[in-house]
């Protein structure tokens, strides 16, 4: 809603924040503060100055915190019995739209968060936990993969569709010959001045691949896209390529491979490659549409929700119910307490 109001300004900015902190009850904060502005109105017809009104709330909050923690319950949980994990994830879904396949996605949830959870610093680095969906099956073929789903697919079909013991070499550089930074134009009159242009670029393509070669790498992962001719190249030196991946993906393909993000190949080193047990293309029934899988990564706690539905809406609120269910289990995971009764 475009809203215009000042007061109902900061109360949109209240229920987000509640959203992103809790991932629920943003509806309860809504009601509670609009009852405490109703309350303020009479105390400031009576000219009680708005400083000490807010003190007022202040001191109440510190007395109902108190009192929340005589009557509360600590949940016991640990990484062997999840029981009151699942229990919290599933009362969270309860009444989303997820709620006829919830205890599934109770479990997704559930071990979303231990994947990413330091216990130690009673921390939950939602950035390593992607949701991601794909249009088509049903909610029950959604499914937690302990690495990273890229929608993407090999540069070329002749390609492997599986690459086992993945060192990869994540570019931000494209396969293509280097150009001036100045305005020019090359004009072609003759076909020797042709061919001596195609031996230069063929000759920058093989360096470029011999380069990629010699660090160690068997898969490239590019952000930028590449001609046929470099296709062509990679496919002869055996040498599996995924173009146009963007660039937050390419971000958390490298966390979750522990690998460096190289801007040059002459950066290129075996330290700077990501490693993955495999990497493979997942194909869904009889469409051509295929995801890209990068399991068994170095760094293990990066993990990716696969979402599937019927159609955008539906995706759309599955992650948004995901979401929320896994903010309450953190909350249980650290807070460690819930009201009792």
């Amino acid at each position: 809603m475009s809203v215009e109001h000042q007061i109902a300004k900061l109360l949109v900015q209240l229920s987000k924040s509640q959203d992103d902190e809790i991932g629920d009850g943003t509806t309860g904060v809504v009601v509670l503060a609009g009852s405490l502005l109703e309350q303020c109105e009479q105390l400031l017809d009576r000219g009680i100055h708005p400083i000490r009104i807010a003190d007022g709330f202040e001191r109440a909050c510190n007395v109902a915190v108190q009192h929340l923690d005589k009557i509360s319950d600590t949940i016991e949980f640990s990484k062997e019995h999840l029981d009151n994990l699942k229990k919290t994830a599933m009362t969270s879904l309860g009444s989303k739209i997820v709620s006829k396949c919830h205890e599934q996605f109770a479990d997704i949830a559930v071990n979303a968060v231990l994947s990413v959870a330091d216990l130690e610093r009673k921390d939950v680095d939602f950035e390593l936990i992607k949701v991601d969906g794909k249009l088509g099956g049903s909610l029950e073929d959604t499914l937690l993969v302990r690495g990273v789903v890229v929608d993407k697919d090999m540069s070329h079909p002749q390609m492997p569709r599986e690459v086992h013991d993945a060192k990869i070499a994540i570019l931000t550089c494209a396969f293509e010959p280097p150009r001036p930074k100045t305005k020019h134009k090359l004009d072609i009159t003759s076909v020797e001045e042709y061919e001596k242009l195609k031996s230069y670029e063929k000759e920058k393509f093989e360096t470029m691949i011999k380069q990629v070669k010699d660090s160690g790498a068997n898969l490239v992962i590019c952000q930028w896209g590449f001609d046929d001719e470099a296709n062509h190249l990679l496919l002869q030196n055996e040498l599996p390529a995924v173009r146009w991946v963007g660039g937050p993906e390419i971000e958390l393909i490298a966390i979750a491979t522990n690998g460096r993000i190289v801007p040059r190949f002459e950066d290129l080193s075996s330290e700077k490659l990501g490693q993955a047990g495999v990497v493979r293309e997942l194909a869904f029934g009889t469409t051509k549409d295929r995801m890209l899988v990068i399991e068994e990564c170095a760094n293990t706690r990066a993990v990716t929700v696969f979402v599937r539905g019927g159609n955008k809406m539906i995706i759309d609120e599955a992650k948004r119910s995901l979401h929320d269910a896994m903010c309450a289990v953190r909350n249980l995971l650290f807070f460690g307490h819930f009201q009792s009764g």
